[in-house]
């Protein structure tokens, strides 16, 4: 069986690295809060009309998915 030392270490720096990873996004969208080009990529979904808008940036969250799985899965290399 497992102790809970066991489990809370390798947590506690999980939730340590989340945190800096947090950090480090919070200051870059502090700095500079006008990405040009996320959520205005080509494929994103804007509808206008008259007392209406609907905006779906599909094409950007498949990016944002794609940077974030490649960094987790460079990370659990480094880490494990």
């Amino acid at each position: 069986m497992y102790s809970l030392q066991a489990f809370l270490q390798p947590l506690g720096k999980y939730l340590m690295l989340a945190g800096l990873v947090l950090m480090g996004l919070g200051t870059v969208f502090f700095l500079f809060p006008n990405i040009p080009f996320l959520g205005k990529l080509p494929g994103d979904i804007r509808i206008e009309k008259p007392n209406f808008c609907f905006y779906f940036p599909i094409t950007t969250c498949i990016l944002v998915t794609l940077v974030l799985s490649l960094l987790l899965k460079l990370l659990r290399k480094g880490v494990g």
